[in-house]
């Protein structure tokens, strides 16, 4: 089983793990590119980049081994690399959220002829902006984009293993409780505000516990856009909700109705509730 990882800020002590993993990423991520990860361009990665940019590392949980590096220049990704054999595990993935969760909307440049990159990132949203030859090595290099993700609460409420969903008026899809942020509120105060809205509970704010955030993408209005989902615990378990605002109905889902009748996040919500065996499969 894989370990889990532990994003944190870059430390001068991490440069040899970071140097070998940059090395052997890159040679096999540009293998048309002559002596890549060696010489000139990983002397400027040593002494430009890893100096200047702000950077974040992935850390095995386990034993501290350092696995990926993300090289921050404001809102650009100025290099994301995970070592060959921590690769097919979420941690690029993982890493750019943490990029969005900082800055929001995000561009990066990738060249033309590494397919696997622009697969992953295009998974990941990211569309093309422009296109430009690199003087270092007369490569094409296609500058892909991705706006802000939306920004959303949840509330995990089940009941005999099923998870309380929300179906809007006019849609056949359920989510779960809660919605967007209005200015200047917290994630506890938006979701207290759209319980009360959707539901008529009272929940405070402060009897809210963080639970997890969802990394997925937007349906409805919203389809394509990424979304970030902080989901929270708390609050009353003898509830008897009032379906108020656009609320056409709520229910109670299992897992197999979840997957038949709820939205991807919700999914993926139901999924690490599976895992953490807080409902069954």
């Amino acid at each position: 089983m894989s370990s889990p990882t532990i994003i944190r800020p870059y430390r001068p002590a991490d440069e040899p793990a970071v140097m070998d993993l940059w090395s052997r990423a890159v040679r096999r991520a540009h293998p048309f590119i002559e002596g890549e990860g060696t010489g000139e361009r990983a002397r400027e990665v040593r002494e430009v980049y890893l100096a200047q940019a702000d950077n974040w590392v992935a850390e095995e949980e386990r034993d501290g081994t350092v696995v990926a590096l993300l090289g921050l220049l404001g809102s650009e990704i100025g290099g994301l690399f995970v070592a060959p054999e921590a690769q097919g595990r979420g941690i690029g993935a993982q890493l750019l959220e943490h990029a969005a969760s900082r800055h929001g909307a995000l561009t990066l440049g990738v060249f033309a002829r590494n397919e696997a990159a622009r697969a992953f990132y295009a998974h990941l949203g990211f569309t093309e902006r422009d296109r430009r030859t690199d003087e270092a090595t007369g490569e094409v290099v296609i500058t892909l984009g991705r706006p802000a993700p939306l920004r959303s609460v949840g509330w995990l409420h089940i009941r005999d293993g099923r998870l309380l969903s929300v179906r809007t008026r006019g849609n056949d899809t359920f989510y779960l409780p809660g919605g967007k942020y209005e200015p200047g509120e917290t994630a506890p105060e938006a979701l207290s505000r759209e319980l009360s809205e959707e539901l008529g509970l009272s929940v405070p704010a402060g009897g809210l516990r963080e639970a997890f955030t969802i990394h997925a993408t937007a349906h409805g209005v919203n389809a394509g856009r990424p979304l970030h989902m902080t989901c929270f615990t708390g609050g009353p378990q003898d509830i008897s909700p009032a379906p108020g605002r656009e609320i056409a109905e709520y229910a109670w889902f299992d897992a197999q109705e979840s997957r038949e009748r709820c939205a991807p996040a919700h999914m993926r919500v139901v999924n690490r509730l599976i895992a953490q065996g807080r409902m069954a499969a």
